[in-house]
């Protein structure tokens, strides 16, 4: 549930970051990939976003600032998780 707490603040950040950019975008999917330690307290050690974006005439730019912004900024489950966790973003964009 944490994880998909991250998600879940973290894609409405970005895409409220986008659309206030005035970037067209029109969907915004986020996969995550996390491992977890081996001993109790079982925390999140690694944790991995990717971000697919559907828009039209999206900035690369403005998606990778927007995803920062967040991981740094805005999405405090990212921040919270980010204690304990390595966390990394890539995304794609598809024209549409």
């Amino acid at each position: 549930m944490l994880l998909l707490g991250m998600g879940g603040c973290t894609q409405f950040d970005v895409l409220l970051i986008l659309r206030k950019a005035r970037q067209a975008v029109t969907d915004c999917v986020v996969e995550l990939e996390a491992e977890r330690a081996a001993e109790d307290p079982k925390v999140f050690t690694r944790i991995h976003a990717h971000f697919i974006l559907t828009g039209k005439g999206l900035d690369p730019k403005r998606v990778e600032t927007a995803i920062r912004l967040s991981a740094e900024k805005y999405c405090s489950a990212s921040i919270m998780l980010g204690a304990t966790a390595s966390i990394t973003h890539d995304f794609d964009i598809r024209e549409g």
